[in-house]
């Protein structure tokens, strides 16, 4: 890239929010990165409604108000969005994505309603299962922010987005253990596009970002980035 990265975007996950990226928001405006990361927002016509397309609009407008050279981060279903979007950014960090076509089909299979009741149905003791690496307090802040989720991109992501390979350099963040994205799957994608690999201590879907630790992980992004 040449130049020192400036600015990072920070895409969150189904159900969640841009508070998941808290802990590692702090660690890159330590170093003087501008830093955002948004919630991503349901379409006019609600959120059962609201397709993946709508969310990479969003994305891709948040990243053309960032300042060059510029990061695109993203987790889970924010993996996937910040591929499609990876035209704009000249560094890409996917923790733990969902994978695009054709490696999908590899993804356990789920079926998702309209909406996606992980608020309305959200309950401390699943998401202290759901975080088994995660603090008491972080538990605890996470069961009272999972939001409702629009079942069509989740549906759209499942069944395949077709992305083209990223030009710019890529990190894959691996947790060891990951009951939605498995992470051999992760390293299958790493090893196809000559992205690299890091495995992280986590040993959940969300660990990387809200495990006890998350700083060391989000340290481990920024030290590859500087390096690239």
């Amino acid at each position: 890239m040449g130049k020192r990265i400036r600015s990072a975007l920070l895409v969150h996950g189904g159900g969640g929010g841009g508070w998941e990226w808290n802990v590692w928001k702090g660690v890159f405006e330590a170093a003087r990165l501008r830093v955002a990361a948004p919630d991503l927002q349901a379409a006019p016509q609600g959120l059962a409604g609201t397709a993946f397309e709508d969310y990479a609009a969003q994305v891709r407008a948040a990243l053309q108000a960032l300042p060059r050279p510029r990061a695109l981060v993203g987790a889970s279903l924010g993996g996937l969005l910040a591929m499609a979007c990876a035209d704009g950014a000249d560094a890409l960090v996917l923790v733990n994505p969902l994978p695009p076509s054709p490696w999908h089909a590899q993804l356990p299979r789920r079926e998702w309603p309209d909406v996606v009741p992980w608020q309305r149905d959200a309950r401390l003791t699943g998401t202290q299962r759901a975080l088994p690496d995660a603090d008491e307090a972080t538990a605890l802040f996470a069961f009272r922010h999972w939001r409702d989720e629009s079942g069509r991109a989740m549906r759209e992501a499942y069944e395949g987005i077709a992305v083209e390979r990223p030009a710019c350099p890529v990190l894959c963040i691996a947790s060891m253990v990951d009951d939605d994205v498995p992470p051999p799957l992760t390293a299958a994608l790493a090893s196809e596009w000559d992205a690299s690999l890091l495995r992280a201590t986590a040993v959940s879907h969300v660990g990387p970002l809200l495990g006890r630790n998350a700083a060391q992980c989000a340290a481990q992004a920024l030290a590859w980035l500087s390096a690239r």
